[in-house]
């Protein structure tokens, strides 16, 4: 679906500045992964279809006010809601998109931005889900988390062999965390070694409990724990200096 067709289908003449903006973004997002806007690219997405140039600074008051925006390092952005709901209006814009929708709401991007770009794509997922609802799926992605980072911990100190059984492979998580927690040279805080074993439960109850359903107030309460927990493990892990 090209830009006109677009306009027509979603018959952008007729609604109002702010919904013509937005709905444009979702379209530059899905046809050109234009993930971050602001209101120089909306006066030139309008001008380009014939619509009226916005007043900027009114729409920048508009956009930060809008419940399908959300501020950006460079602008704005569109809510993983909003995008969800025209994802389904108008499924057949742009390619299927791999990329992974957040808003920081348990690992900021500020924390895990130049990491890794597998760690990148396990915190985005794990924000995601959590925004989303998917608490089972977020536990069991935060243990994960848990797990990579102490692994590349122990390999990035020389000392993986701690952490391995006998034919060579990585011994179970929980084995992993007893370790970890009495080891001078991994050397965790007190606060690390205390909360290891919260993550690794919350993940292996959303994992393997028949009747288990995590909900955001088991995971709420620790969302700042976890954050330290995973910036000290970008440290031992040799990814952060």
């Amino acid at each position: 679906m090209n830009l006109e067709d677009f306009a027509s289908a979603c018959s952008l003449t007729s609604l109002p500045e702010l919904g013509k903006v937005c709905h444009l973004a979702f379209f530059y997002l899905k046809t050109s992964s234009i993930e971050e806007f602001g209101s120089s690219d909306a006066e030139r997405w309008l001008t380009r279809l014939a619509l009226p140039a916005p007043n900027r600074s009114r729409l920048e008051k508009n956009l930060r006010a809008s419940r399908n925006t959300t501020r950006a390092t460079n602008g704005h952005r569109l809510r993983r809601e909003f995008i969800v709901e025209l994802e389904k209006k108008y499924p057949s814009v742009g390619p299927r998109s791999q990329l992974v929708a957040d808003h920081g709401s348990i690992l900021p991007e500020v924390d895990y931005s130049g990491t890794r770009g597998y760690i990148e794509s396990l915190a985005k997922q794990i924000n995601a889900a959590y925004e989303l609802n998917i608490f089972d799926g977020c536990t069991v992605l935060m243990r994960r988390l848990v797990e990579v980072l102490l692994i590349l911990s122990y390999r990035n100190l020389g000392i993986e062999t701690a952490i391995k059984d006998a034919a060579g492979n990585y011994k179970f998580l929980d084995q992993v965390i007893g370790e970890a927690r009495t080891n001078s040279a991994l050397a965790l805080s007190r606060h690390s070694k205390e909360i290891l074993d919260v993550f690794r439960k919350l993940g292996n109850f959303s994992a393997h409990k028949i009747e288990y359903i995590c909900r955001r107030e088991y995971i709420e309460p620790h969302i700042q724990e976890y954050r330290a927990l995973f910036g000290e493990l970008l440290y031992k892990s040799g990814i952060k200096k």
